[in-house]
């Protein structure tokens, strides 16, 4: 005997495809992707970015052919993490024993884990949409003394189809003060450096360290790189930086809590000297354009926190 009225099919929503995160097998880097195509490579060894790569597989950060990306020294590209001091150290500060830039990027982080992002439940959604991969380091996990104070670092890098975030959370766990810097050191990929301008710190003071650090004032155009550059901008963090090729945007730099523009290129004879530095003519196909806070201290009270962070967008 057939009812009349049959009940309803429940209806059962597709499966979305999800970020997948894989650990590679000597444990030295930890690879995510999107389920579009999107990809980040990062290496336990500084935490340092090495790779981010579009959904057609363009690679948007420079990475030296020569780089040791065995831990022997710190990665050349990508995006190095700078803390607690930016340059040389001076030797009567707190950070004087430490090498230059830090021990972030030469120091072995623990991979925390990832958390994803859901997209819209809109048809045609292409899964997750973005994924987070944190990273930590404590003074505990330092083979020296050598900045005697406690800490807590979270680093978290964000993977999304048309963006990466880098950010940073400083805990001060000790019973101390203490001042540090902070910069990511992001080598951005571009086609031709003779075709390649930044915006938004023509009205932005900076110093030239190829002239000794002498104070400049502002240059009032995008900035051209034709000759070895190295200059500190300081511009409120508000002020998005934008990396153009032969006119149209390539880059946006949007930051947080980071007062702070490096811009950066090695040009021929220094890109020359720098062993680790190839190719050759690496040069032209790479800028840096780093946010961070370096031109003074930042002052962490005890027990207190700081936190700060980039985010690079495709244009």
């Amino acid at each position: 005997m057939e009812r009349s009225k049959k009940p309803a099919a429940i209806p059962v929503s597709p499966i979305q495809p999800t970020p997948q995160v894989s650990i590679s097998d000597d444990n030295s880097r930890v690879t995510a992707n999107l389920p579009t195509g999107e990809r980040v490579d990062v290496l336990l060894y500084g935490a340092t970015v090495i790779s981010w790569k579009s959904a057609n597989g363009k690679e948007n950060l420079f990475l030296s052919s020569k780089a040791h990306l065995d831990g022997s020294k710190p990665v050349r590209g990508g995006i190095p993490l700078v803390f607690p001091v930016f340059g040389p150290p001076n030797a009567e500060h707190p950070t004087g024993q430490l090498p230059q830039h830090g021990f972030a990027r030469t120091s072995r982080w623990e991979y925390l884990g990832k958390t994803s992002s859901e997209s819209s439940s809109l048809p045609n959604s292409k899964g997750d949409a973005s994924v987070k991969l944190d990273f930590g380091l404590s003074n505990s996990m330092l083979p020296d003394r050598k900045w005697d104070y406690d800490f807590n670092l979270t680093y978290s890098v964000t993977l999304s189809q048309d963006s990466l975030e880098t950010s940073l959370v400083v805990r001060n766990t000790g019973s101390s003060n203490y001042d540090f810097q902070i910069l990511f050191h992001s080598y951005l990929a571009v086609n031709d450096i003779s075709k390649t301008t930044i915006s938004g710190l023509e009205k932005a003071a900076f110093k030239d360290k190829t002239q000794g650090g002498k104070q400049m004032e502002p240059a009032g155009k995008a900035i051209s790189i034709e000759s070895e550059t190295d200059r500190v901008y300081t511009v409120a963090p508000e002020q998005a930086i934008t990396v153009l090729e032969q006119g149209s945007k390539r880059y946006e730099v949007e930051r947080d809590m980071l007062s702070d523009v490096v811009v950066w290129n090695p040009w021929i004879e220094k890109a020359k000297s720098m062993a680790d530095f190839g190719p050759e003519e690496g040069y032209k196909k790479m800028v840096c354009v780093e946010a961070g806070s370096v031109s003074s201290w930042n002052t962490l009270e005890a027990g207190d926190t700081w936190e700060g962070g980039q985010r690079i967008k495709m244009l």
